[in-house]
């Protein structure tokens, strides 16, 4: 497929869960976030020198990769590899920034006021992880990480019943359920994503505890 043909292809898609466009990149802290929000999902691809609207204005792609490679060595906690490849389209430059899912999670940026967070890519939105979900990303990616050991009383079988019969609940849904505290509410939570019976989905920027 030609460079053009392949580059259309992509843009046709438009933004969504593995893909993002960018004009051009100017902030590496900002990018970082983007850089976060893929690893920490299941990995993805920038089009830089590529308009919100599909529109190719092209770039200057040794600025744009030194630009990147500083976001994901300089502000990404652990550092994130990223390949690159280039293309011309129509005489403008396109770079395609490829971002794997993280080996270690989670995947840290600085925010605005420069404090480390956790993003996840929802949809064509990155956004912030809550602090449950980043413990359930580590979890998901410590290889000594043993399997959770709880004992499956009243108040576990009350939540897993809940969610059979509404789909899901958020942790201060837990709280007024099962009259706990968010300390010990987070803590089951998390023992029953160990133990696979449980899983974070996003909806309208709201984190929700779902059945897998």
């Amino acid at each position: 497929m030609r460079h053009k043909d392949y580059i259309l292809s992509l843009i046709d898609q438009g933004e969504h869960v593995h893909q993002d466009f960018k004009y051009q990149i100017s902030d590496a802290r900002k990018i970082a976030r983007s850089i976060s929000a893929f690893a920490n999902n299941s990995g993805g691809h920038l089009l830089i020198g590529v308009k919100d609207n599909g529109t190719i204005a092209g770039v200057k792609s040794d600025e744009e990769i030194y630009m990147i490679e500083q976001a994901a060595l300089m502000y990404c906690q652990p550092e994130q590899k990223v390949m690159f490849t280039v293309y011309k389209v129509e005489g403008k430059t396109v770079v395609k920034a490829d971002i794997a899912e993280a080996e270690h999670k989670p995947v840290k940026a600085p925010d605005e006021k420069g404090a480390w967070k956790a993003y996840y890519r929802v949809r064509d939105e990155n956004i912030l992880a809550t602090s449950l979900h980043a413990k359930m990303l580590a979890h998901d990616s410590d290889d000594d990480n043993t399997p959770a050991i709880i004992n499956f009383s009243q108040r576990e079988q009350l939540l897993v019943d809940y969610l059979a019969s509404h789909g899901g609940i958020t942790v201060n849904g837990i709280t007024k359920l099962l009259h706990c505290s968010r300390t010990n509410a987070e803590s089951l939570a998390l023992s029953l994503h160990d133990m696979g019976i449980i899983a974070v989905e996003y909806h309208n920027g709201t984190a929700l505890l779902v059945a897998r």
